[in-house]
């Protein structure tokens, strides 16, 4: 992976200037350094239009209860093509424009999510809880009544408030405020 990023460090920079140097040769200095200017200004004037549609896309589907994650591949890849898009090159500015097709978009993040998971290594372990019958006897084997175990942190929010008010003196007889825990709808 080092050996992929070092090589591309140095052959992405050596192929804009190839670029540079021809397409200056055909159009001129002025006209060439025009187009990179341009390109960036239109990447980022489709940054900001496609992203705030991701973003709407994205909180739509959170407000119907469903993941966002097509919002979230294409908001990666947006920020990707934004990237380059700003990097000065005709090459980079290419590649960024056509991270801007969403059909194309999908289809490359498709293929990298695809080749990144053959890739991987990921390991799931799920243990299950093991209650003991209402009868006192052991049991060993799990039933369908026994759910996942979770392990997990938490915080109390209300933590804070309490410290406050035994530091001040308040008195601890008030009424209960509701839940400490926020929810998410």
């Amino acid at each position: 992976m080092l050996l992929l990023l070092l090589t591309l460090f140095i052959a992405v920079p050596l192929i804009e200037i190839a670029v540079f140097i021809k397409v200056g040769g055909w159009l001129g200095i002025g006209p060439t350094i025009a187009v990179v200017v341009l390109t960036a200004i239109i990447g980022t004037a489709l940054l900001r239009r496609q992203g705030l549609a991701v973003m709407a896309e994205a909180q739509r589907a959170l407000a119907e209860g469903r993941l966002p994650m097509d919002s979230v591949i294409d908001g990666v890849c947006l920020l990707v093509a934004g990237a380059f898009l700003l990097t000065p090159g005709l090459v980079t500015d290419t590649v960024g424009l056509l991270l801007f097709i969403p059909p194309l978009r999908r289809k490359l993040a498709r293929w990298f999510f695809a080749r990144l998971m053959a890739a991987a290594d990921v390991r799931v372990s799920v243990e299950t809880a093991r209650r003991a019958p209402e009868d006192g006897a052991h049991r060993q084997t799990p039933s369908p009544e026994d759910g996942p175990i979770i392990d997990a942190e938490f915080e109390r929010l209300d933590d804070d408030n309490d410290r406050d008010d035994q530091n001040s003196g308040a008195s601890r007889t008030q009424k209960p405020r509701g839940s400490p825990w926020r929810r998410r709808h």
